[in-house]
């Protein structure tokens, strides 16, 4: 699998080295495998598996839908940057992640971009509502990154059409002097109902384009939430094939760690770290 070029910087590397290094350690190798770097990789951008955490099947097949739903959309938006991953194992907070990865690094993105961001950000909650006809509280972290870009697009870097090339609001940062990084209202409340109704806009436009590329495509939806419960992760071709419409190679659940295990267990000189509870220790 491919590993992040973009948006590592040298130390961001020398810590995903550290990790896949301590992985390898973990299994006794003589060596860091490309299996211990997709490892280290996995859990410096989508935080550590919690896979001790207790998920009910239900959960998991409302997961399984949600993150269908961002993966779907960000695999056939033409701006979006390409699926790298899809899990429905919990890590850090969240019980399933969506994993993009920029192609090169970007310093400047383009308003386009940034709608088909507000697009896929909204994707996990149209995707439970069109499957399940209901709402639940896992889109909570969506709507909020998806307000707060939509507000940046408006009020900080003039992309909106109806408010023109104008920052609205001035930003105060004396944190030092005890005060919280805030921002003063330097505008009318004229212009603050007219700055709420374009923030609206731009996410009832990014919930209609997500919400007719998931109409349309329900049965790749469901496909792809149906793979997820079976494998727990998705790659990147997987996600493109399901998206389209092309089957994936069959696979016996499970049978990825079976492979993992497979590969640690190749005979190795190197002496255990942990001595054996059939010997006596000796106390020097």
């Amino acid at each position: 699998p491919a590993l992040p070029r973009a948006s590592f910087c040298g130390a961001d590397l020398a810590n995903l080295v550290n990790e896949a290094a301590l992985n390898a350690a973990r299994y006794n190798q003589k060596v860091v495998r490309q299996l211990d770097f997709e490892f280290a990789k996995d859990k410096v951008m989508m935080g550590a598996e919690r896979r001790s955490m207790i998920v009910t099947e239900e959960e998991k097949k409302v997961t399984a839908i949600h993150e269908a739903g961002h993966a779907l959309v960000a695999a056939l938006l033409p701006n979006a940057d390409p699926v790298h991953k899809v899990t429905i194992i919990p890590r850090g907070m969240a019980l399933g992640v969506t994993l993009q990865l920029p192609e090169e690094d970007k310093h400047n993105y383009t308003r386009d971009f940034l709608q088909d961001q507000l697009a896929i950000l909204l994707g996990g909650r149209i995707a439970e509502e069109i499957t399940n006809g209901r709402m639940t509280t896992g889109a909570g972290n969506d709507i909020e990154r998806v307000t707060d870009l939509a507000h940046k697009m408006v009020c900080e870097w003039g992309m909106s059409d109806v408010m023109g090339p104008m920052t609205y609001g001035k930003k105060e940062e004396q944190i030092f002097l005890g005060r919280e990084l805030s921002k003063s209202q330097n505008y009318s409340e004229a212009t603050a109902v007219a700055i709420d109704a374009e923030v609206k806009r731009f996410v009832q436009a990014g919930y209609d384009r997500a919400k007719q590329i998931l109409t349309d495509n329900r049965s790749a939806l469901l496909k792809i939430a149906d793979e997820l419960m079976i494998r727990e992760v998705l790659d990147a071709d997987q996600v493109k094939r399901l998206a389209n419409g092309l089957p994936i190679a069959d696979m016996v659940p499970g049978s990825t760690a079976a492979v993992v295990e497979d590969a640690r267990k190749e005979p190795t000189d190197r002496p255990s770290i942990v001595p054996s509870l059939g010997k006596t220790v000796t106390q020097e």
